[in-house]
């Protein structure tokens, strides 16, 4: 499955999106571990309030694991799944969310994780996290048999048209499509790259 991870601030704005219905057909929480709290959002709430005690602004740690598209998988494997990032990324004993969301019959999870040490009031480094999130997708679709993308097989191939979750949001609020917007940046710079390059050969 392809793993998409970053470090965040923003615990209302995260809690919103993944608690968002309109964008999906079904919704649900999975689990709440490591918090006083009990709900989402009160939990991401909670991890920034701690985090006041640290200087740390992306004090979340927030996850999407996707599935191929025809893949059924089952809730076992995608804990199976968070629990292993959660090792490698020295976050297994964080408190952690994971939600679930369908849409189409489409299943893909998230998972946020705290990086504030509530003891050492600390936030817990995460050096390397897009590397091991790359290797332990590969894993991932080899250990089920899916058929691997070209931009895991080979980096070179990645799809440059591909966008991140804030330039979708950013198009949702601009009311525009995220696919022509970073179609357009990507244009744009071929086009100062082509510019910079004949001003060097001229």
């Amino acid at each position: 499955m392809i793993l998409h991870g970053n470090q965040r601030g923003g615990a209302r704005c995260l809690a919103m999106h993944l608690l968002n219905t309109e964008d999906n057909e079904h919704v649900e929480v999975h689990e709440v571990r490591g918090f006083v709290a009990d709900t989402l959002p009160e939990a991401l709430q909670e991890a920034q309030a701690i985090s006041r005690a640290t200087k740390c602004r992306q004090f979340l740690f927030s996850l999407s694991l996707s599935p191929p598209k025809n893949a059924r998988v089952s809730t076992e494997a995608f804990e199976n799944a968070v629990e292993r990032i959660g090792q490698d990324l020295k976050l297994a004993d964080q408190p952690r969310a994971i939600v679930f969301h369908e849409k189409n019959g489409r299943r893909h999870a998230h998972c946020v994780w705290s990086r504030i040490d509530a003891e050492q009031l600390k936030a817990i480094n995460l050096p390397y996290y897009k590397s091991k999130l790359t290797d332990l997708s590969r894993e991932l679709f080899l250990e089920n048999g899916w058929e691997m993308p070209a931009g895991l097989i080979d980096r070179e191939r990645r799809n440059p048209l591909n966008f991140t979750l804030e330039q979708w949001q950013q198009a949702r609020r601009l009311n525009d499509d995220p696919r022509r917007i970073n179609a357009s940046r990507v244009l744009g710079n071929f086009r100062q790259q082509r510019s910079l390059r004949d001003r060097t050969e001229t």
